[in-house]
């Protein structure tokens, strides 16, 4: 639940930082959630079903390292 006005004066996090830091936890925790997606089809024997979610798992992967890098830069030079 968002609080109106929120700019990092409860938080001390600026908006847009915290935005970043969610959505790389989104994307770490997607890529948790889709490894058992991704089991439960392989168990099935569903090798299109698995290959789809590797395929999300790898974007996800991707979204994180992305925001990680970002992240890492923006926290460097807010000394």
């Amino acid at each position: 639940m968002a609080i109106d006005g929120e700019t990092g004066a409860l938080t001390g996090t600026k908006d847009k930082d915290y935005n970043l830091i969610w959505f790389v936890e989104a994307c770490l925790s997607n890529v948790l959630r889709l490894q058992t997606y991704i089991d439960d089809a392989d168990r099935d024997g569903d090798t299109e079903l698995a290959e789809f979610f590797r395929k999300a798992q790898a974007d996800s992967r991707k979204g994180a390292d992305l925001g990680k890098s970002m992240l890492a830069g923006r926290l460097s030079s807010a000394g």
